[in-house]
């Protein structure tokens, strides 16, 4: 689908898959509706830990998943000026499909690995917003291939590894605004 395709960003993977190439492959969680409100449980102001996931519909020739989760309206939804990572999870086998709530860092099938957030630590860190309500995009990417050594990777290190080996792509929207006076 995606072979020979160098540059990897999320404005042309949205723009590639949006025309249906990844049409089955499906990313849900119990714990927030696409679009809704993520559980505090699962933020800073509760115990941080990591949504449940569940994913189906892999294309064919699927061979891993690598799972980024990210806040594009950091710091401040109205005047956005970066994309600030929380979670990056790659080389997860082809026959997984999902993470059970918590699964960062002991809860991840075998051969899985955490890359980077912009904590500059592996692991999942929740939504915290400083200001206003923020959306969390997790997207699922389908790979034909499991991802070469990396050393503790950046979120742009697993992107230029996964590039030209997308076979599928899945999104899913969580929301989140601390409370007031916390």
């Amino acid at each position: 689908m995606l072979r020979g395709c160098t540059a990897v960003s999320g404005l042309v993977l949205t723009l590639l898959f949006a025309s249906g190439a990844a049409a089955g492959l499906t990313l849900t969680s119990p714990a927030f509706v696409d679009g809704g409100e993520i559980s505090s449980v699962h933020t800073c102001e509760g115990t941080d830990t990591s949504p449940p996931l569940s994913w189906a519909g892999a294309p064919d020739g699927t061979r891993s998943f690598v799972l980024i989760v990210d806040d594009p309206d950091a710091p401040d939804p109205k005047a956005p000026r970066t994309i600030w990572v929380h979670w990056v999870v790659y080389d997860l086998p082809a026959s997984a499909t999902g993470l059970p709530a918590g699964a960062s860092p002991t809860g991840l099938p075998a051969g899985a690995h955490e890359g980077l957030n912009d904590w500059k630590a592996s692991g999942y860190r929740g939504p915290c917003p400083p200001i206003g309500r923020h959306r969390y995009v997790h997207t699922l990417y389908a790979l034909d291939m499991n991802l070469p050594a990396l050393d503790h990777p950046s979120k742009q290190d697993v992107e230029r590894a996964m590039a030209g080996h997308v076979v599928g792509q899945a999104k899913l929207v969580g929301t989140y605004e601390k409370r007031r006076g916390k």
